[in-house]
């Protein structure tokens, strides 16, 4: 038996994912990491110096059940980080494509979050961070119904948050920007045009998350820059909201995790 503190990260083996799984190692915490590719996993773990390893599929009904059932156990920090994005426009899109997004972004994380908080509330204390994108405070990228899944999560997270802190339990939307990962490679997103000023470092979303986390904040936006973005959208007419929107084709913010 230990008395570190567990978390279980999913999406673990890249991005912020894996800057998650860093700074946990570092700030003490026994680690659950949760990813498809086994060897990735394995081999995360063995740079972390150990850490428990879960091949799910969270796309899946059988790979959520697997990460809920140990959820059961006693896990004190869950970070939903696994999610996708689908680099083709709405109308040329599939039923079936739009249903695993659906499945990862919006399905699994109301799986595992379902799975955590009645332990924790029962415990009177836990955390559960929900990785969303600033894409989800507005439609900035027509076609796309990525923002929309985000919508969601932001939305859950800061009403889940809301219904829970006065069991002692904190729910987070963290909603970065652009952000280095190979979220973009996998999706298909061509990003070289992005200006660079515009990009965010994994490890510093996590870092300014965990903060925000502690300060008790439902909802999380690092960096200056996407701060000022995510006030435009919420308090700018929404008539220009949606000119820019169909001006910048809905890039910024795409490339989260």
């Amino acid at each position: 038996m230990t008395d570190r503190p567990v978390a279980l990260v999913t999406g673990a083996t890249a991005g912020i994912g894996a800057a998650f799984a860093r700074e946990l190692s570092a700030q003490g915490y026994d680690l659950v990491l949760v990813a498809r590719d086994q060897a990735r996993l394995e081999a995360l773990a063995a740079e972390l110096g150990g850490a428990e390893v879960l091949p799910a599929d969270l796309s899946t009904p059988e790979g959520c059940d697997l990460v809920a059932a140990r959820l059961a156990a006693p896990v004190d920090l869950l970070v939903n980080n696994a999610g996708m994005s689908l680099n083709t426009p709405f109308p040329r899109s599939s039923v079936e494509r739009e249903e695993l997004l659906l499945r990862l972004n919006v399905n699994a994380v109301m799986r595992l979050t379902l799975a955590a908080l009645p332990g924790m509330s029962a415990r009177g204390r836990g955390d559960i961070i929900n990785v969303s994108s600033v894409t989800g405070f507005a439609a900035m990228m027509p076609g796309s119904t990525y923002p929309a899944t985000k919508a969601w999560v932001t939305n859950f997270s800061e009403s889940t948050g809301l219904l829970v802190r006065s069991t002692g339990v904190r729910v987070m939307a963290l909603c970065p920007g652009f952000t280095r990962t190979e979220f973009h490679e996998r999706a298909g997103i061509d990003a070289s045009k992005t200006p660079s000023w515009l990009w965010l470092d994994a490890g510093r979303v996590v870092r300014d998350g965990l903060r925000d986390l502690k300060k008790g904040k439902l909802v999380s936006v690092p960096d200056w820059k996407y701060k000022m973005v995510v006030f435009g959208v919420r308090h700018a007419p929404q008539g220009l909201v949606r000119r820019v929107a169909r001006t910048t084709r809905g890039r910024i913010g795409r490339g989260d995790h």
